[in-house]
């Protein structure tokens, strides 16, 4: 039975009317210096540790509950005659809950100016790890809680059975265990991030897990969302419950129509963009991109860089999509949304993310930071230059083709795309799809005026620039470097095409 509680915490959430519930079920409270008063404030009697320690607090604070006292009280087995004698010797008194969570690591770390800062150093917890790992090697005597959204359930069933169940200690102990790694994990990397350590030798990442999914990428694979943050990057305010895969398309389609300047709309399907537009306003943008592949965009996620105004939600909800994601809606417009009733409506409540990418392959990670470059310093190779009229669209294709799955070739004219080929195992090939698409954006739509081509690569050979100059094209963008260069400017020469080099290559796999 419980009791005598040692609690000694930083985050006192939910705090006081947990240690009331103890106290009505009679369990001594025992506490250090912060803690006690908190808790003598709120009108409960407290032990301070000093009574059972005859120490007082040394070192400002540093060394309070490093003592035999404490540690004894909580490791000794119960069940075990020479552990139980012992303590008695010493006159020992037993622990059989322990309330700790630890100081606040991260949040001095995030706002210190350097990682080894002074505020930074006090604020690793030693005494806290210390007896939270004691009393979770002994959780089949010793009830360990660390996080306050235990506390309900914990009291409850104190309340009800008069105890913990073997069980209910074991999952309180893994908790602990989780927690103080998590901890221990924060330390490390933000040392290694302070001495510049991008790619340590060890790279420690802990995982919060935010919510189960229906299934993976299909029904027949168990799934669950994590992050390394503790929220979702992504508030949904209404519709169904979000799959995998609408994930992975609402942060593809977000972050491509963030790279834009101008009112933007992106539509995902399947990982890679189907339209891309931009306009004096959302909805020249929202047409734009539907008009580039309505076929494709049918069931797709759409995704704006601008509050979405009720006159866009009004075209959207004539059109079945999975989702919608904003930076935030008009009120009208959300009520006009929230109609269809599986509709997913996503808010974007996380800042842009410089962390460095995972991505798995099995057993393996792959790390790498952000592309978030767009362009470097043009170069002109062809005799001909780009019209000044050719210019925006160049750049528009180049922002467009950065999120097209390798390997990519996109047609567009100055703010939509109007063919897009993606995935593709050669570069030809990519051409080719594109100018398939190209040729059913024209079953509906005038020709644009302006008509240019990027490639995320560079083109291996020229047979690329030949095929796109049947299609009308008469510039293009591409990264250059190819061994073949001289053959692929030579050919634009010939087709009178102009081409830039980007000097930056854009692959996404």
């Amino acid at each position: 039975m419980i009791k005598r509680a040692l609690i000694s915490v930083s985050d006192k959430t939910g705090l006081a009317e947990f240690a009331k519930g103890l106290h009505s079920l009679g369990i001594e409270l025992i506490s250090t210096s912060g803690t006690a008063k908190f808790l003598k404030e709120a009108g409960l009697p407290v032990r301070d540790l000093g009574d059972l320690t005859k120490f007082p607090e040394i070192l400002d604070g540093r060394v309070k509950t490093l003592h035999p006292n404490v540690h004894g009280g909580i490791l000794f087995k119960r069940d075990k005659a020479e552990h139980v004698k012992t303590v008695a010797e010493h006159n020992i008194k037993s622990i059989e809950m322990v309330v700790v969570n630890l100081y606040p690591f991260r949040e001095t770390a995030a706002k210190a100016a350097h990682s080894f800062a002074p505020e930074v150093i006090e604020n690793i917890d030693i005494g806290g790890p210390s007896m939270v790992r004691s009393a979770a090697k002994n959780f089949k005597d010793v009830a360990i809680i660390c996080r306050p959204q235990d506390y309900a359930a914990v009291l409850a069933e104190l309340q009800n059975a008069g105890n913990l169940s073997y069980e209910t200690r074991q999952k309180l102990c893994i908790e602990a265990f989780t927690h103080t790694a998590a901890y221990d994990a924060a330390i490390s990397e933000e040392f290694k991030k302070g001495l510049g350590q991008k790619y340590p030798q060890t790279k420690i990442v802990v995982l919060n897990k935010l919510q189960d999914l229906r299934y993976g990428e299909n029904p027949h694979q168990n799934a669950a969302l994590y992050s390394q943050d503790k929220k979702f990057s992504f508030e949904q305010l209404h519709g169904k419950e979000l799959s995998y895969n609408n994930i992975l398309d609402a942060f593809g389609a977000w972050d491509n129509a963030q790279e834009f300047e101008a009112p933007a709309c992106v539509i995902f399907k399947h990982i890679t963009p189907c339209g891309i537009g931009t306009g004096e306003n959302l909805k020249t943008a929202f047409e734009n991109a539907w008009r580039s592949d309505p076929k494709s965009a049918f069931g797709g996620i759409i995704a704006f860089n601008r509050i979405l105004t009720t006159e866009v939600a009004r075209f959207i909800s004539t059109f079945f999509v999975e989702a919608v994601c904003a930076p935030d809606y008009e009120p009208a417009a959300l009520e006009i949304l929230k109609t269809k009733k599986n509709l997913r409506i996503l808010k974007r409540i996380a800042p842009q993310n410089n962390k460095p990418l995972l991505k798995s392959v099995g057993e393996e990670v792959l790390l790498q930071e952000p592309d978030h470059i767009l362009f470097k310093d043009f170069t002109c190779p062809t005799k001909r230059k780009p019209a000044e009229e050719e210019e925006p669209a160049l750049k528009f294709a180049w922002t467009c083709v950065k999120f097209i799955k390798s390997n990519a070739i996109v047609f567009t004219s100055q703010n939509a795309t109007v063919g897009i080929g993606a995935g593709q195992m050669s570069r030809v090939d990519a051409v080719k799809m594109a100018s398939i698409k190209f040729a059913e954006f024209l079953e509906s739509n005038e020709k644009p005026e302006i008509l240019v081509l990027a490639s995320d690569a560079f083109f291996p050979f020229r047979d690329g620039v030949d095929l796109a100059a049947k299609q009308g094209i008469t510039a293009i963008i591409q990264p250059g470097g190819s061994v073949r260069d001289e053959e692929v400017i030579k050919a634009c020469n010939e087709h009178n095409i102009a081409m830039l080099f980007a000097g930056v290559r854009h692959f996404r796999h």
